[in-house]
């Protein structure tokens, strides 16, 4: 890693990027969204002062947990003046994230015990299905598809002879029913 000189104050975004290991592109972006800020010098090239390193590497590490950049912007947004997040700052937030962090593993968990339970059928009605239809109010009632009762009049074939394969308000087969 690029050490940078104590006695340079301000970075350009080529050393930023090197120092931090984030993408030049990422640093903007960052920029663009609030979590980060740079001042222009004269020939218009951005200029960040070294407790960027710090905003980026809190950034970077909010992110590896799964916290939405628009949650660490209101949390950098609410340490006076703008300053960079110390330790103490971090023990903090990281808590107030903790509950936030365990709900998505307890989801993450029901979704990987619920997935075989999902994939025999494929009819996506089933009564223990949580996965692909998890509000299916006609999955009370069984497993296996439903037609909705029709307005029109009976149902033909498209050669206007035959018995359709659609029925009235009743179960259509499905899965061995």
């Amino acid at each position: 890693m690029p050490q940078i000189p104590e006695t340079i104050q301000e970075l350009t975004v080529g050393q930023l990027a090197a120092r931090s290991g984030a993408a030049v592109s990422a640093l903007h972006f960052y920029e663009s969204k609030g979590l980060i800020s740079s001042r222009r010098t004269s020939g218009n090239q951005r200029r960040f002062s070294r407790d960027a390193l710090r905003r980026v590497a809190f950034v970077r590490a909010a992110q590896r947990v799964g916290i939405p950049l628009a949650t660490i912007r209101e949390a950098l947004a609410e340490l006076p003046e703008g300053r960079t997040p110390t330790e103490e700052d971090w023990a903090r937030l990281s808590r107030s994230w903790r509950s936030e962090l365990d709900e998505r593993i307890k989801q993450l968990n029901r979704l990987r015990d619920h997935l075989t339970d999902c994939i025999g059928c494929g009819c996506l009605s089933l009564e223990t299905c949580v996965l692909s239809n998890p509000d299916d109010a006609f999955g009370e009632r069984g497993a296996g598809s439903r037609l909705l009762v029709e307005r029109r009049g009976p149902a033909t074939s498209a050669t206007g002879g035959g018995r359709s394969s659609r029925v009235r308000g009743q179960q259509a087969p499905c899965c061995g029913d």
